[in-house]
Parts: structure tokens; C-alpha cells; sequence
């Protein structure tokens, strides 16, 4: 619906390939943040060889990006509708007796509490807009800004960074150097069509059915704008053909 408020939504996953939800593993954001940082690095290897005065630096690897991201979490009701006009978050906004409390507690469940299953916080996907960012919580910094009388907090900020996370088959894809494309990762852009994808990283269109077999896309006439796109090299392909 043209208009409509999409809410950042985080959903944890107990395993490496994002197919096994957790149990209560969601969390929508009251108020959607201003903004979002992406980090991307590129490590390269300086060690200089012995007897040498310099050296040139080498492309070691590129790990997966950072992501951070501010949540404002309110019970003061002050900001309700806050920037969206005919919008309601009445029953979000209002003091239930525990401030911003429970809000907190489910957050940090999903982005941060450890799973005794699998040893380990949960795995997240964070979706919002043309945001599609799949990670583990690095580091959660809260604050708490407003207080009731008698010390329930009303109001906090939390600063969250998350290391992106590289499933197996796509990493290996993306190293996989004998393909005439070493980036086998694409973000679907609106308009883009499974087919014109194809084409742009083989030079044929006709690969589209495998690239959606390799993706698990049921339906490849409805991609989605945000959405990442793992390609097979070639030679993979080809011997499908």
C-alpha cells in the first residue's frame, strides 16, 4: 500500500544457514531509525619480504560488512505518530506499568541473548526497505534517558553493530576463481528481472531456471527490491545445461 509504514524488522535464526526460526524470534522497531551505517573493508597482507625496503600490498581478503544501527525505545507517549502522518502506535507508546522494560527485554532476546541449543547469540536478518542485512550481534550499547518517579525507565537508546555473516555456499562461491566473475552476489535493484540478471553476469539469459533452482526461488517474476542473489560460476552451470 503506497504510504504505508514499514517497520525495521529483525528475525534470529539458530543456525548458519538462516532456515531454522527461532521460537519468539522477532522484534519490529517502535520508531524507525534515522539513519544506518554500512562498513566495508578490504584487508591486504604489508609483511615485507626479508632483504627487501618495501613492498607492494597484496589482497589478502574482504570479510563481510559491519552494520550499525540506533533503536529508540519510548514509552512516554509523547511520541506517538511520531513522523507518520494517520499512522497509530497508541497501544506501543503507552506505559503499560513497566516502562520500556519488556520492549528491551524481547530485543535483547532476539540480538543478543545466548542460544543454550546452539551455544552461541542467535543469527539475525535485518530487513528493512532496500536494507537486507544477514549478521550476529557485535556489540549493544543501551542508554537510559527518562525515568517515572520512581525509577522506571520510560525512554532509552540503544547502539547496536553487527558483523555481517557469509553463508558457506555463497562464500564459496564468491572465492571460487576459476569463474570469469569472481562476484557472485547480487543486490536485485527495482525493475531487475531474474533473466536480465542472468545475462548480465553470463552473457545469456537462458541460466535464469538454475539461478533460481541454486537461490531456492520459487517464483523468479517477483524479486525484491533489497534482495541478494547468489550466481553459481559458470562451470557449474554449463554442466546443468
Amino acid at each position: 500500500m503506497p504510504g504505508e509504514l514499514i517497520k525495521l524488522h529483525i528475525k534470529a535464526y539458530s543456525d548458519a544457514t538462516f532456515r531454522t526460526e527461532v521460537a519468539n524470534g522477532e522484534f519490529r522497531s517502535l520508531l524507525n531509525p534515522e539513519k544506518y551505517n554500512l562498513k566495508y573493508k578490504v584487508e591486504q597482507n604489508q609483511r615485507q619480504g626479508s632483504g627487501t625496503s618495501s613492498s607492494a600490498p597484496r589482497y589478502n581478503r574482504t570479510p563481510p560488512e559491519d552494520l550499525q544501527l540506533e533503536f529508540i525505545f519510548d514509552r512516554t507517549g509523547v511520541l506517538i505518530n511520531y513522523g507518520t502522518p494517520g499512522a497509530s502506535d497508541d497501544a506501543l507508546s503507552a506505559d503499560e506499568g513497566v516502562g520500556i522494560a519488556d520492549d528491551i527485554d524481547l530485543f535483547k532476546r532476539v540480538v543478543f541473548d545466548y542460544n543454550g541449543n546452539e551455544h552461541r547469540p542467535n543469527y539475525l536478518v535485518i530487513s528493512w526497505g532496500a536494507l537486507l542485512f544477514k549478521g550476529v550481534l557485535k556489540e549493544l550499547d543501551i542508554t537510559y534517558k527518562l525515568f517515572k518517579a520512581d525509577g522506571t525507565p520510560l525512554r532509552a537508546s540503544a547502539t547496536a553493530k553487527f558483523k555481517g555473516f557469509v553463508e558457506d555456499n555463497l562464500r564459496v562461491a564468491m572465492e571460487n576463481n576459476s569463474s570469469p566473475d569472481l562476484t557472485h552476489v547480487r543486490i536485485v535493484n527495482v525493475g531487475d528481472t531474474l533473466p536480465l540478471m542472468t545475462h548480465r553476469i553470463y552473457g545469456d539469459p537462458k541460466y535464469y531456471l538454475e539461478v533460481a533452482k541454486a537461490n531456492k526461488i520459487t517464483n523468479f517474476r517477483k524479486l525484491k527490491a533489497g534482495q541478494k542473489i547468489f550466481f553459481p560460476p559458470i562451470k557449474k552451470v554449463t554442466s546443468n545445461a
